[in-house]
């Protein structure tokens, strides 16, 4: 599933043209810091957004009703910038043709045989 959604993640940053000149990995992997900085600030700020109201404007069936109530209340949250992290990790991994779903489980499982604080004070 992981590398489906990546695969289709891909796809719309190419329809979009970001694929039009040469990616360079330093950039993305920058793009990818900032989102985590955008995440960082909506935080501090208090900007959040619930599962209910995500869920209701999600179901709108007319794209305009979806985007208008979208930008006024999920944009700029807090969850919605974790998403943006995802979706450029996502599209990275896809870029460079790696399944990040096995190296997921691959990771997760050398991380639960790792000792308590991975042997670390934090």
């Amino acid at each position: 599933m992981i590398n489906k959604l990546a695969k289709e993640i891909h796809e719309n940053a190419k329809s979009k043209g970001f694929y039009d000149e040469p990616k360079n990995i330093g950039e993305m992997l920058c793009l990818i810091h900032s989102e985590v900085s955008e995440a960082l600030e909506c935080d501090r700020k208090d900007k959040h957004c619930d599962y209910y109201t995500v869920s209701t404007i999600l179901s709108y069936p007319n794209n305009e009703a979806f985007k208008k109530h979208f930008n006024e209340s999920v944009k700029d949250t807090f969850e919605a910038e974790l998403a943006d992290i995802i979706i450029r990790v996502m599209d990275l991994a896809e870029h460079k043709k790696i399944d990040l779903e096995i190296f997921l489980k691959a990771v997760m499982r050398n991380n639960s045989l790792r000792e308590y604080k991975h042997g670390k004070k934090y």
